[in-house]
C-alpha cells in the first residue's frame, strides 16, 4: 500500500501531479464552448500557473548564479572543517549553502539534501553555478561548476577551498531553485 503523505512529499511526484493538473487545465481551455469572457478569464489563469511551473523548472537565474559562485571565489584558500559552514571555514556542502545564501537563496544543510533539492540537469545544460554531485551509495562529496571544466569545492581535512579541473564524468549536476 502507498504512503499517500509521504509520496507527494517528494518533489518529483508534486512535479508530476503539477504537470498533469496542468495539461488537464489547458485541455479544457482548449475544447470548451463557454462565452468569451470566461474563455479569456480561463486562458489568464493558465497563463500565470504555466509561467510559475516553468521558472521553478528553469532554476536561479544567470545572474544569481553568478553571484554565488563568486561568493565561493572569494573563500579561497579557506579551511576544509566536517560541519563547517562559513564564514572562514567549510566543508563541501557547507561553501554552496554559505555563497548562495549570500546570493539571496537557501539550500538545505548536508550534499545529499542539496542534491534533492536541486534540478537535475543534463552535463550538456550546465553552466556556472551549477552544483555539481559526486555519487558513490548515495552523495558523498559536492561542489559548484566554474566552467570549462572546472569546479570550486572544499575536498577535504587539510586541504582548503580550491578550484580544481573536474577528475572525473561520473558525476550529476543541479540547478538551485
Amino acid at each position: 500500500m502507498i504512503n499517500v503523505r509521504s509520496a507527494f512529499s517528494r518533489p518529483v511526484t508534486r512535479l508530476l501531479v503539477m504537470l498533469t493538473v496542468l495539461a488537464a487545465v489547458f485541455a479544457g481551455v482548449a475544447t470548451t464552448n463557454t462565452a468569451p469572457a470566461q474563455a479569456s478569464v480561463s486562458t489568464s489563469v493558465s497563463t500565470s500557473v504555466s509561467t510559475s511551473v516553468s521558472t521553478s523548472m528553469t532554476g536561479v537565474s544567470r545572474r544569481t548564479a553568478n553571484r554565488a559562485l563568486a561568493y565561493v571565489r572569494s573563500k579561497k584558500g579557506s579551511p576544509y572543517q566536517w560541519g563547517a559552514v562559513g564564514p572562514r571555514r567549510f566543508d563541501c556542502s557547507g561553501l554552496t549553502k554559505w555563497a548562495y545564501a549570500r546570493a539571496g537563496k537557501r539550500l538545505p544543510r548536508t550534499a545529499a539534501q542539496q542534491y534533492h533539492a536541486t534540478i537535475r540537469i543534463s552535463r550538456a545544460q550546465r553552466r556556472p553555478g551549477d552544483l555539481i554531485f559526486f555519487m558513490s551509495r548515495g552523495v558523498h562529496h559536492m561542489g559548484m561548476y566554474a566552467g570549462r571544466n572546472r569546479m570550486w569545492h572544499a575536498p577535504r581535512t587539510g586541504d582548503r577551498v580550491k578550484l580544481s579541473v573536474l577528475w572525473t564524468t561520473k558525476v550529476r549536476y543541479g540547478r538551485v531553485r
